[in-house]
């Protein structure tokens, strides 16, 4: 590897012109020569800035609708020869190439013609081609040459040049090549993930992740894991997209709950009424609709006070202050919701620890995704859970048929279950949960769990009996035997909402009918591990 190279000609050609002009001049006042391109030359020599086309270098003019223009031996000759070869400076002198020791290249704007939702023939002129293969050129050649692919690297370039008088050192290069094959594989990634879906490809061959660094956290789950946060470049409202308004730097349990509770609350549509997702360890402890956003949010804390503490809060609508002094009687650890008044601010401004992030509006529910898991040796790709039901595709397998209070409530029920880690059981009262059973390896555990912490909070809050009575209850899977529902029946359950299909059911459906329960089937499950 060699050592300090300094540089004397650098190709610009850029998509972002941010910083364009700045990082010329000051490479100008090295004496760096400037070759670009289109409308980046078009650019720096609006400026004033002395700058030659790179149509000149090749002889050949930029052609079909500017596809072919820097691919050509002039352009890839200098950027791949190896300086200290004798073979190639010979070829570099017979064939009239001149060394490039800089480029700078971000790529035409393919993720965001995506997001905006373009036409395929317009993505597909938005794949840039000449750009990628400029910068793996440079990349590989890093010995020599410097390869800028991200704006926020111009000042770092120029660092690195003022410090070794008009050069760059081999570590400098070294991270720019890393920087530049991380570049162009995220984007080959999107536009592989972007084509599989536009033709209908569901699992193709070869499937590739991208991700550009938010935040490198102080430790992942535990304080022995490194840890960082990659943005996928979905823009979906949540913990990736929000402004944080006050508190301390998220950590890796942080973004992951409050990823979960801001996708479970985002399930109640604002126009609907006031909603309250709390949140601890992924899973809900309390979730509650409410006549006002402090009555959601007490009631939702009214399900399991304990676990609520330093927990995460999720809101569906605008904090305001009245509920921001509610929340702050307790310590959380973050608060999260579309935007926050001025009152709620300045409420939690007293609470510094206290992260507060506003996103603008809810996630879509319904929107497509894709969910990953990595196993060892590989990755489980599946469908986001977007399942939703209406009354109109629940099944009533009883004798008794459930009133529309508890088919309302049954249906609060299954929304949340969807977002309780299985096996899953809820028992929900007049549009609040009473009741969360979690995790558990066997169903009726989770019945007798949910219920013990019923009973737990009727016993703090002085009630004369738990909440579980003349409730309903969700399971987010089939009851395999009737020993889980006739748990929840003794917690004082009166309906139950499943998915069915267990070879039970008709075992399961009379014990329903001897304890003058009512049951509804989905035919949806919601498993959730």
């Amino acid at each position: 590897m060699t050592d300090m190279q300094p540089v004397r000609r650098a190709l610009l050609s850029v998509s972002d012109k941010t910083g364009l002009i700045d990082l010329a001049r000051a490479l100008d006042g090295y004496g760096v020569e400037l070759l670009s391109t289109g409308g980046s030359a078009a650019a720096l020599r609006d400026a004033g800035l002395p700058v030659r086309d790179v149509a000149d270098v090749t002889g050949f003019p930029e052609m079909m609708d500017g596809r072919v223009k820097t691919l050509h031996p002039a352009v890839h000759g200098g950027l791949l020869a190896l300086r200290d070869n004798g073979e190639h400076l010979a070829a570099m002198e017979q064939h009239g190439i001149g060394p490039i020791d800089l480029l700078v290249v971000n790529l035409y704007p393919f993720e965001e013609t995506v997001a905006k939702g373009a036409d395929y023939d317009t993505c597909i002129e938005n794949i840039d081609i000449g750009g990628p293969a400029m910068i793996r050129a440079a990349a590989k050649n890093h010995a020599f040459v410097n390869v800028v692919v991200d704006v926020e690297d111009y000042d770092k370039l120029l660092g690195d040049m003022a410090q070794h008088n008009g050069a760059t050192c081999p570590k400098f290069r070294k991270k720019l090549a890393q920087r530049a094959y991380a570049r162009t594989a995220a984007y080959d990634a999107a536009v592989s993930t972007w084509m599989a879906d536009a033709i209908g490809v569901d699992t193709p061959r070869r499937r590739a992740f991208a991700g550009t660094l938010a935040q490198t956290l102080r430790y992942g789950e535990n304080p022995h894991q490194r840890a960082a946060f990659y943005l996928d470049g979905s823009n979906r409202p949540g913990a990736a997209t929000a402004q944080q308004v006050q508190g301390k730097e998220l950590s890796y349990n942080n973004i992951n709950d409050t990823d979960a509770a801001f996708e479970l609350v985002s399930e109640f549509a604002p126009a609907d009424g006031p909603a309250c997702a709390i949140i601890k360890h992924a899973n809900p402890c309390g979730v509650a609709r409410g006549d006002t956003l402090k009555d959601a949010y007490t009631r939702a804390f009214d399900c399991d006070r304990t676990s609520a503490f330093g927990g995460i809060i999720a809101l569906n609508q605008p904090l305001d202050g009245a509920t921001a002094e509610e929340i702050a009687q307790i310590f959380t650890e973050v608060v999260i919701a579309p935007a926050a008044d001025d009152d709620a601010r300045a409420v939690f401004a007293a609470k510094k620890n206290l992260r507060l992030l506003v996103t603008g509006e809810l996630a879509d529910p319904t929107a497509a995704g894709m969910a990953f898991k990595q196993v060892a040796g590989g990755l489980l790709v599946q469908d986001k859970d977007t399942g939703r039901l209406s009354m109109n595709d629940l099944k009533v397998v009883t004798r008794k048929q459930p009133t529309d209070a508890e088919m309302a409530d049954m249906l609060f029920a299954w929304t949340v279950a969807k977002h309780v880690k299985s096996n899953a059981i809820i028992y929900v009262k007049d549009g609040a949960t009473v009741g969360v059973g979690a995790g558990q390896m066997s169903r009726v555990d989770s019945t007798r769990i949910a219920a013990r912490k019923a009973e737990d909070m009727a016993q703090a809050m002085g009630l004369p009996a738990p909440l579980t009575k003349g409730s309903v209850v969700a399971s987010d899977a089939f009851f395999p035997f009737s020993d889980g529902l006739l748990t929840a029946a003794e917690a004082g359950a009166t309906a139950v909402i499943q998915p069915g299909g267990s070879m039970r059911d008709d075992e399961v459906i009379a014990a329903a009918d001897k304890a003058g329960l009512a049951m509804v089937f989905t035919g949806m499950r919601h498993f959730r591990h």
